[in-house]
């Protein structure tokens, strides 16, 4: 079976254009939704829920179907898996044919190409930081919240009239994190940081 899926991104733009061309085109279901492309799109889904192997899907133009180029290609290798046509008639993109394979490959080296550059500058941005002195990730230290309850579990905890479960029970935490603030104020406890991590 040929389904055509048709979109437009808001309620006053009509579809007529896309469902016309689907139709001429020969599909013989068409679904229409009027959602922005980074909006659910309960249309989509329900209709991707319905192909099956041996169906054909068209679209108007690429970016009807997906938000984004790493969106197409997840979808479109998802449809080879299955065994479902893609055609995107604006863009002359045909998975029925060699050629149109051919172009979605380069379509999924590309988007394969995007993440590699994004996860190399992260990387060299991280290692940068680390040359100059600075650690990724969160700042170490506690909040405000946590200062204040960590000075407070040093001082019952110096005191030596509570367990360390009744301090934990009185500030609301639990005695590994009491043994936590302690470790981190520098009171020396029976418990070793290995034994509390």
């Amino acid at each position: 079976m040929i389904y055509g899926y048709a979109r437009v991104s808001t309620a006053d733009q009509n579809l007529h254009m896309q469902v016309d061309a689907l139709k001429a085109y020969g599909c013989t279901s068409i679904a229409q939704e009027k959602a922005s492309s980074v909006k659910e799109r309960p249309t989509l889904r329900k209709l991707l829920t319905e192909l099956r192997a041996g169906d054909t899907l068209v679209v108007w133009k690429l970016d009807r179907l997906g938000r984004s180029l790493k969106d197409l290609v997840t979808l479109v290798i998802g449809f080879q898996e299955q065994g479902i046509q893609f055609i995107s008639l604006q863009d002359n993109l045909d998975t029925t044919t060699a050629q149109g394979r051919l172009m979605f490959n380069l379509f999924a080296s590309l988007a394969e190409f995007e993440r590699d550059l994004i996860r190399e500058r992260t990387n060299a941005g991280l290692s940068a930081a680390r040359a100059r002195g600075r650690q990724g990730g969160r700042p170490k230290g506690l909040s405000k919240e946590a200062q204040s309850k960590a000075e407070a579990a040093k001082t019952l905890y110096l005191k030596r009239d509570k367990s360390v479960g009744e301090i934990g029970k009185l500030l609301g935490v639990g005695r590994a994190t009491i043994y936590r603030y302690l470790n981190y104020l520098g009171v020396k406890t029976s418990l070793s940081v290995m034994e509390i991590s």
